[in-house]
């Protein structure tokens, strides 16, 4: 996919080679952008093979508003997220929690008993926001919104989290009956992470597209420390000199965010070139 390659190029020829926590350096580069328009194919890259089942399956656990991944490596055999879990399975409020239980307090009132009797006062009270479902109502009720927003990062509990978010936010903005998504990515690992987030957000913005009765339009996606790994370098060059191929076809049968199963997703015509093995930096 040309939008893939020429970010890999761009950061290539243009980037900082930097130190960071992972012990392991990257070329690094600031505030790198592209789109795909939804309409010409599901953005699953050909120059190597991309897990399509663990892409719908981190999807779909993401939207389980849970804070372990019992479910995907339990359940469902899927190991994308064990090198960050703890020996329970635990990752803290990390994506699923964001996206489906966003903690915040409220005020509510209550009775105190004092000795001039009982008194009404505002106390704190814990509220969770389900930022999808929200979504998802402003979209068939006022699709042209400019508020139509899932937040992931939470100040308050970067310290409870076993990773702090790297995909921060998403917007969603309907053009003329067109679902659009735009993520916002603090970090970004172009060699493993970029793919697995492009697909995964575009199967996202098809599948609520479905659901509230509009066709997909582009994803597009904010990256501001975009960075390639340097033992990574040899790898993205392979796939560099491959040809792209036809993008696949995603088809998916949706109704209902929370009925969503990994049969809903079905994947026409994928083929691509043979994978590319890339280590992970944790």
């Amino acid at each position: 996919m040309k939008a893939y390659l020429d970010l890999v190029e761009r950061v290539l020829q243009n980037g900082t080679r930097k130190e960071n926590r992972t012990g392991i350096d990257t070329i690094s580069s600031f505030a790198e952008f592209y789109k795909v328009n939804l309409q010409d194919g599901y953005p699953l890259l050909t120059t190597k093979k991309i897990p399509f089942r663990s892409v719908i399956l981190e999807l779909l656990w993401y939207l389980r508003g849970e804070d372990h991944i019992r479910w995907l490596r339990d359940e469902n055999d899927c190991h994308i997220w064990d090198a960050w879990a703890d020996e329970n399975g635990y990752v803290g409020p990390i994506y699923p929690v964001m996206w489906r239980r966003f903690p915040s307090l409220d005020e509510e009132e209550v009775d105190l008993e004092g000795n001039a009797g009982t008194i009404k006062k505002m106390a704190p009270h814990k509220k969770e926001h389900d930022q999808i479902r929200n979504a998802i109502e402003l979209l068939r009720t006022d699709p042209h919104s400019r508020r139509i927003v899932v937040n992931a990062w939470h100040p308050g509990l970067l310290d409870k989290m076993a990773l702090p978010p790297c995909h921060v936010m998403f917007i969603f903005n309907v053009t003329e009956g067109r679902l659009n998504c735009h993520l916002t990515q603090r970090s970004g690992d172009i060699a493993l992470g970029i793919p697995f987030n492009m697909a995964c957000y575009s199967a996202l913005t098809m599948a609520m597209a479905k659901i509230t009765g509009l066709e997909p339009g582009e994803f597009a996606h904010t990256i501001v420390d975009a960075h390639i790994y340097v033992n990574h370098i040899a790898g993205l060059q392979e796939q560099l000199a491959r040809e792209p191929r036809n993008l696949p076809k995603l088809e998916i049968n949706a109704i209902d965010i929370d009925e969503l199963s990994l049969e809903d997703f079905r994947l026409i015509n994928y083929n691509p070139h043979p994978r590319i093995s890339f280590e992970v930096a944790v």
